[in-house]
């Protein structure tokens, strides 16, 4: 690999460290506006009068007592409380596994107080609505298999009645949520009422400090969504939290984390929502914490739907097709090829079961994609070297005159019909490719856990074989085996090399080689899976498949 490789392939680290920064920079703030209770101007949401129940009324006299109700699914199992009308106390996925084969949670300690109802009322008080509330399950347990099943609660406020309906589809990760807050509509101020989810979405991946990298909050407005922004305590949802009011018509409301999310759609969207987050201590790891209320109409019944699962392109795209913004495909001229990339790795999957062998035919595929390119970059530098004894010359000619030296190494260019940036332009026609498969295997769900073979046991982390007793920098302290097994075929290709660098030449290709195991130490062993195949396939094509130069032969005929 010559020193024009070495050094794009040097930009393009640098272009994928640098990125996550990148969209930080250029992401747009949610519009701040000024703070205080709910202003009785904004528009009314529509919506259906009223809502069916077939729950009594409870009285205030009733004995009360919180009660869990636990919902087995085929995607996942749920514990469902009576606080706050139905919050959600556990929700495990049955299709992904954590660190302890143990089936992943969605709900914490820190996001118990979901789903709550909050409203301002006359007097100016915050109130949110805890309980007592009553359902009309008994049972304790209900599996929900073959049709949709609903958990009805009521709560009486001051002798009327509140009314709050979950529908559990069996096959869908979609919770629908109807309120009905109109009987009391004339004890509350403002328009809306508010309907939240505090404390965002709980760590599930074994390095946290690369998963809270992912983690955010968003606004979905007008097609564009806008990333929550930290605020200062504002306006008190009811247990405390603050919140930033964020006017004007919202699609969605969502957070995620690095593999899952949370989702809030208003059917008719909300003219109003609160969003913010705050940081919490997990060990020496800070942990951004989201949270967010959508306000709804206090004179109507709402209808809300809940995602609450994984951050999968084809499943959150059919619950709103601006969903799939959020994910992590690049800015505008990469998305397109991950989203085609992840697409051709999920088509050949369905054909081949490991995901591993998906790889390795994807970077046989792409090498013959790339092949006419990858060809002439490297006749280019074969035509390069091979000029390097007639520029040396050239040098010595007009060592003094450095006008003359540009004018003839120009024309000897000309002569021989070299373009010296012939070696370069391939690689970086090449960039955007390689940048999209950063993204895709480095942050969709389809390569969390998925077992390739022997020690590679998930794509989406590193192959870490042992853990030294320290940290290093860059490298930290986990020994993974297949960024050494690319450094080495790194330094093969270096070898390869007609003319072998000397001196300070040969210092930069050991010391980059070097650069590249440290660095992609940490990266999914999925990404180094294939760069290590593609360095493999380019080392045969140097080999057998690229000509010798024809600059040279002509020369030595001269």
């Amino acid at each position: 690999m010559d020193r024009r490789s070495l050094f794009a392939l040097f930009l393009i680290a640098v272009v994928l460290i640098l990125t996550p920064y990148y969209f930080q920079l250029i992401s747009p703030p949610i519009t701040k506006t000024e703070k205080g209770n709910v202003e009785k101007s904004l528009n009314t949401l529509e919506g259906p009068t009223s809502l069916e129940h077939s729950t009594p009324v409870p009285q205030k006299s009733s004995k009360y007592e919180e009660k869990d109700i636990s919902i087995d699914t085929p995607l996942y199992t749920a514990i469902i409380s009576t606080r706050n009308g139905g919050s959600i106390k556990s929700y495990k996925l049955k299709n992904y596994l954590g660190e302890d084969s143990a089936s992943v949670d969605l709900i914490s300690d820190q996001n118990l107080n979901n789903l709550s109802l909050s409203f301002v009322n006359i007097n100016g008080e915050s109130l949110s609505i805890e309980g007592p509330w009553f359902v009309n399950d008994n049972s304790g347990y209900v599996e929900v298999f073959n049709a949709s099943y609903s958990l009805e609660f009521s709560y009486n406020y001051n002798e009327k009645l509140i009314e709050k309906i979950l529908v559990i589809d069996p096959n869908s990760y979609i919770i629908e949520i109807t309120t009905n807050l109109s009987r009391i509509s004339d004890q509350i101020s403002g328009d809306f009422y508010l309907l939240g989810w505090d404390g965002g979405i709980p760590p599930t991946e074994t390095n946290i400090k690369d998963e809270i990298t992912y983690f955010n909050g968003y606004v979905y407005q007008a097609g564009d969504s806008y990333e929550f922004k930290k605020v200062a305590p504002n306006l008190k949802n009811g247990q405390g939290v603050g919140l930033e009011v964020v006017r004007g018509k919202t699609d969605w409301v969502a957070i995620r984390s690095k593999y899952f999310v949370s989702i809030l759609l208003p059917e008719h969207g909300s003219n109003l929502c609160w969003a913010g987050h705050e940081e919490i201590m997990a060990g020496s790891v800070s942990v951004p914490q989201y949270s967010f209320a959508v306000g709804l109409n206090k004179d109507k019944t709402s209808s809300t739907s809940l995602y609450l699962g994984p951050l999968e392109y084809d499943t959150v795209k059919k619950v709103n097709e601006g969903i799939p913004s959020i994910m992590n495909f690049g800015f505008s001229l990469i998305r397109p090829i991950s989203k085609g990339v992840l697409w051709l790795l999920k088509s050949i999957h369905e054909w081949i079961p490991n995901y591993g062998f998906v790889l390795i035919l994807f970077s046989v595929l792409v090498k013959i994609v790339v092949f006419p390119l990858t060809k002439k970059s490297h006749q280019s530098s074969k035509e390069m070297q091979a000029l390097q004894p007639e520029i040396a010359k050239l040098k010595e000619k007009h060592k003094n005159n450095p006008q003359k030296l540009n004018q003839a190494t120009m024309g000897l260019y000309k002569e021989h019909g070299v373009n010296p940036l012939g070696g370069c332009l391939p690689i970086l026609i090449q960039m955007p490719l390689l940048i999209s498969l950063f993204q895709v295997f480095r942050s969709t769900i389809e390569l969390r856990g998925a077992y390739f073979t022997g020690w590679i046991t998930d794509l989406s982390a590193p192959d870490v074989v042992f853990r030294l007793p320290f940290s290093i920098p860059l490298y930290g302290d986990g020994v993974a085996v297949l960024p050494i097994i690319m450094g080495v075929t790194m330094f093969i290709q270096q070898k390869m090399m007609p003319t072998q660098a000397s001196g300070q030449q040969k210092f930069m290709s050991y010391f980059m080689t070097g650069f590249f195991v440290l660095l992609f130490n940490g990266f999914p062993s999925g990404l180094n899976l294939y760069y290590t195949l593609f360095n493999v396939l380019t080392i045969l094509q140097q080999k057998y498949l690229t000509p010798a130069s024809p600059v040279k032969n002509l020369i030595q005929k001269t």
